[in-house]
């Protein structure tokens, strides 16, 4: 029994004498494998699912690493149009004339990110709408002077150009390959207190009828934005753009975990039409619309509460002249369905100008396809 303990106490002190070596030596080869929860009926097989592995030691550090070279700081600086109160005296008149210069504000208002090695930049409109003198910050210290490309309003993008070398460049990303609970980092210059990045997931996927832009589909995200990362950069965990952040929801100004970007395929359509055409050119059947709501389609009868009525035609407009009446439903635009008079603006939006499209519509329990020649959206006032 004694030769028994001997023994037993020797493969103990020899087990843990290798345990503590590999510990020492080896740590990786002692972690626990991720806990796998089957949730299911007892006696059944059912399969695991396990969510993407986190970065070497749960940082995200290569993905900032790669990304915040490419966002860059806006600053703008707009010339006081209002008479220096002193100019309206007198005395002071006399001695100054009208050399007094004007006053101007000087701000860090937003963010940017860098496209192009040529120097093109995506930001908000909101950002540079208005400025006189537009200055760019890299994130190596360099501060260059910007020239606005071209703007648009309905989608609150913008196109600046700077003129530099050496100038790194945001791999864009696949929006449409994101799904709601993926890991993003959004990155700008929040408040002006110099580069930032915050951590979040995705929230949402194409968010609309929010009343902020014309054109709207947005990507929601729980991480920080605050004023200045307008126009700053939403990125995957490769670091690669996803988006231009854009907007928050917040009532007291500062982020509470709902903000929202502009997916790059989006922001990739304005660029592209902008440095083709100098504005961007979007399409255009001349119809209103309104929403199938449930009270709407009880009284009309309907089948259905998706899609959108058609509550008005252009005259001698491109549906007029397909034939699509008032009254009708929009179900489909081409093989896109439409669920809502948001969607459907934008499905609309993205047909070249003279391209025959077919339309599928309802009219009295019946449906139908028409084709439609898209014409040229006109520019809408700012």
């Amino acid at each position: 029994m004694r030769r028994l303990w001997l023994l037993f106490a020797q493969t103990v002190t020899v087990a843990l004498a290798l345990y503590f070596v590999v510990a020492a030596l080896q740590p990786d080869w002692l972690q626990r494998a991720p806990t796998q929860v089957q949730v299911g009926m007892p006696g059944k097989a059912v399969p695991v699912l396990q969510g993407p592995a986190l970065p070497a030691g749960g940082s995200y550090r290569e993905a900032a690493g790669r990304a915040m070279p490419a966002v860059v700081n806006i600053l703008t600086s707009k010339a006081s149009r209002e008479t220096h109160p002193l100019l309206k005296d007198p005395f002071f008149r006399r001695f100054f004339g009208n050399r007094m210069p004007p006053d101007e504000q000087l701000a860090s208002l937003g963010s940017g990110v860098i496209v192009s090695t040529d120097g093109t930049i995506l930001t908000n409109n909101h950002v540079v709408e208005g400025a006189d003198i537009i200055e760019v910050g890299l994130a190596d210290g360099r501060k260059i002077p910007a020239r606005i490309v071209g703007t648009d309003p309905e989608t609150d993008l913008a196109v600046i150009r700077i003129s530099a070398s050496n100038l790194p460049v945001m791999v864009l990303g696949d929006p449409e390959r994101s799904r709601v609970g993926d890991v993003v980092l959004a990155i700008g210059n929040p408040f002006g207190v110099g580069q930032t990045v915050t951590l979040g997931i995705i929230s949402a996927l194409g968010r609309n009828n929010l009343h902020i832009n014309h054109f709207e589909n947005f990507i929601q995200t729980d991480a920080a934005i605050n004023f200045g990362n307008s126009g700053g950069a939403l990125v995957d965990t490769n670091g690669h753009l996803l988006g231009i952040n854009s907007a928050i929801y917040s009532q007291t100004g500062g982020s509470v975990g709902i903000g929202f970007a502009i997916p790059v395929t989006t922001a990739k359509k304005v660029l592209d039409s902008i440095v083709r055409h100098g504005t961007v050119v979007r399409g255009w059947i001349g119809i209103e619309s309104q929403d199938i709501t449930p009270e709407l389609a009880q009284s009309f009868g309907l089948g259905r509460d998706s899609g959108a009525i058609i509550a008005g035609v252009v005259r001698g407009g491109p549906a007029d002249r397909a034939g699509i009446q008032p009254g009708d439903i929009l179900l489909a635009v081409g093989s896109k369905t439409v669920a809502n008079t948001s969607e459907m603006l934008n499905l609309i939006a993205q047909l070249e100008p003279g391209e025959k499209a077919p339309l599928r519509i309802m009219r009295k329990n019946r449906e139908a396809t028409l084709a439609v020649t898209v014409g040229k959206r006109p520019r809408q006032p700012q």
